[in-house]
């Protein structure tokens, strides 16, 4: 498996026709530059299709995922141009599940 140590989304849609190419410089335009062992997603505008480009150290993956049905749940831009994600609000979003109410920030610090 590889290693993936940060896990960064981009909130500004792609378009999906993007191949590994305009994929990695989407990343450097939207995250400066595309750090090894890490993983940059975006979406399309509809919410429903995916793609993630890894960084294994030695060169580039790029992944795709469609939902059949429904979308996924993707920050607007208004939350920034780049949020980062632990593991398993990763996992809680490539099902199609609200990964905001997963992980660190589904802490509750006031009763």
């Amino acid at each position: 498996m590889m290693r993936i140590d940060a896990i960064w989304l981009a909130t500004e849609p792609m378009d999906m026709r993007a191949g590994t190419e305009t994929a990695l410089a989407r990343v450097i335009t939207v995250f400066g530059a595309a750090k090894p062992h890490c993983a940059y997603l975006f979406a399309n505008r509809r919410a429903n299709r995916m793609k993630v480009l890894v960084h294994d150290g030695i060169g580039v993956w790029l992944a795709a995922r469609r939902l059949n049905q429904g979308k996924f749940h993707w920050p607007g831009i208004r939350q920034g141009s780049e949020l980062e994600l632990d593991a398993e609000q990763l996992q809680a979003l490539l099902l199609g599940l609200p990964w905001q109410r997963v992980g660190a920030g589904s802490v509750i610090t006031i009763l």
